[in-house]
């Protein structure tokens, strides 16, 4: 069963989101690889941080968990060494530990020299806030400086765009070439009533782009792992809140709180 909406499922940004994640750098990789001639390969990679604030995405892409307990109300206080006895506390909260998250992305590589042409990454929640966003914002400059054509696909309307520009349009999702050696930013404003975009994959000069369909490869992805199965579209999408203009369109497809 297709999902309802024309291009990118909000739904999929909450729990299910690593899933998606892991899937589509795969099938881009797997469209990307019969379109690349003799001199290119294409390899799924992955690196791995450390989430040190991970109840920022409690509920939404880590499960509810029950992290707290209440003190039994009708415990007698303890009495201290002599003194008076003391208040028993509010509620016990256990020290938030650091989740590590493996990040795919893709790799279009020089088959001879092993040489990195064009890096395509998926933004993760970790990408966009802190800390792990500056740490990101450091990995594209360092890509820039070594003439690397970098593809930034960002499928999440939480947290900040790591692309800091006053002219950026604003849109639920953002995808952006920035080509090696230039001083500008190809952009795809979309929202969540658009398809999502076919874009350029640049090569080696003088080599011509090829290009990803990254609908198809949404498609693709939500087909193949029957992700309708995962999905109570009866509830609301996950955070952040839509506008009513586009919850009153998501209504006409059948989904979201009637």
């Amino acid at each position: 069963m297709p999902s309802p909406f024309p291009g990118m499922d909000p739904y999929l940004e909450g729990h299910l989101w690593p899933d998606v994640h892991n899937s589509l750098a795969y099938l881009i990789s797997v469209q990307l690889t019969p379109r690349l001639g003799e001199p290119y390969i294409v390899h799924l990679n992955n690196y791995t941080v450390e989430d040190t604030s991970p109840e920022e995405d409690v509920g939404i892409m880590y499960p509810d968990v029950e992290v707290f307990r209440k003190p039994d109300a009708l415990k007698e206080p303890l009495e201290g060494y002599g003194g008076p006895a003391t208040t028993p506390e509010t509620i016990v909260l256990p020290a938030i530990k650091p989740v590590e998250v493996r990040i795919p992305f893709v790799e279009v590589k020089d088959r001879k020299s092993n040489q990195l042409i064009t890096a395509i990454e998926i933004l993760s929640p970790l990408n966009k806030r802190r800390p792990g966003l500056q740490p990101y914002r450091e990995k594209r400059l360092r890509l820039h400086q070594a003439g690397v054509h970098l593809i930034e696909i960002d499928l999440l309307r939480r947290g900040e765009r790591p692309l800091a520009h006053p002219y950026l349009p604003k849109a639920h999702y953002l995808i952006t070439l920035i080509r090696a050696g230039q001083g500008q930013t190809q952009v795809w404003a979309v929202d969540v009533m658009e398809p999502l975009p076919v874009i350029p994959v640049p090569l080696k000069a003088p080599d011509k782009d090829t290009f990803l369909d990254l609908g198809k490869a949404l498609k693709d992805l939500y087909e193949q792992r029957a992700l309708d199965k995962s999905i109570d579209y009866s509830e609301a999408p996950p955070a952040p809140a839509f506008s009513m203009e586009a919850l009153d369109w998501m209504k006409g497809l059948g989904v979201g709180r009637r």
